[in-house]
């Protein structure tokens, strides 16, 4: 990571210069026994795509506000990483009705309806599986995405001063997203490359979002993002921390 980076996609694109095959985000959903680990490179290449999705298919502009309806998930992390590319704001769990353009998962599909702008469903199945049937005012993420560009470049550049998050009612620019990453990392246990987090915190507060993706990607650390880690016993628990080389954990 550089001193120069300002924003959340400039931390990425840092990351990919400096190492772009060590793993950023190793994800677990302990309801489904799914596991995916996505290596810097891949991670990056998921928010080009993503972004293109945002700035070409639904003509994102930057300032306008896209409503997060998702749960932590490595495919959650992605978008933010695209909201921040674009220079759109990442409203997480935001009001659909007050939001440009809408991202939902199970069971949040009915609420995104209240937003008029565009509405991309996820099914957050294992491997990012299709819809057998995309729910109905809603484009299939997974369908949508695969075509979309490997390389992403924004049509203005995005001002780090700018809104690029809220969370929990707290708006952040994309330059307030980055120092306070930086500043929770010690907090966190990260002591830059090599450091490992595990997170079992959900998205919907600034602190699950720094341990969850933020910190790490600031450090030049990775993180074990894992859903549903309250069905695991501590005996798996400390398993998987010394399995996938752990080396702090929020919870």
């Amino acid at each position: 990571m550089t001193a120069t980076d300002r924003t959340p996609a400039d931390l990425l694109r840092s990351a990919l210069a400096a190492d772009p095959a060590r793993p950023l985000v190793t994800f677990y959903d302990d309801a489904t026994g799914e596991r995916v680990e996505l290596s810097v490179a891949t991670f990056a290449n998921w928010v080009a795509k993503t972004a293109n999705l945002l700035q070409d298919e639904l003509s994102a502009e930057p300032g306008e506000r896209v409503a997060l309806l998702l749960p932590a998930h490595w495919q959650t992390a992605v978008w933010l990483l695209a909201c921040s590319s674009v220079g759109v704001i990442a409203d997480v769990e935001g009001d659909p009705a007050a939001a440009d353009h809408v991202v939902a998962g199970p069971g949040r599909f009915e609420a995104g309806l209240a937003c008029t702008g565009d509405r991309v469903a996820l099914s957050l199945a294992p491997l990012g599986r299709r819809f057998s049937a995309p729910p109905e005012g809603y484009v299939d993420y997974a369908v949508e995405v695969p075509s979309q560009g490997d390389r992403f470049q924004p049509y203005a550049p995005v001002d780090p001063e700018a809104a690029a998050l809220i969370v929990a009612g707290a708006e952040f620019t994309g330059a307030e997203v980055v120092e306070r990453a930086r500043a929770d990392a010690t907090g966190f246990g990260l002591t830059g490359p090599g450091s490992r987090l595990l997170s079992g915190l959900s998205y919907d507060t600034w602190e699950g979002l720094s341990a969850g993706l933020y910190a790490p990607l600031a450090t030049g650390a990775s993180v074990v993002l894992c859903r549903h880690l309250d069905q695991l016993g501590e005996d798996t628990v400390a398993k998987r921390i010394e399995s996938e080389r752990v080396t702090a954990t929020k919870r």
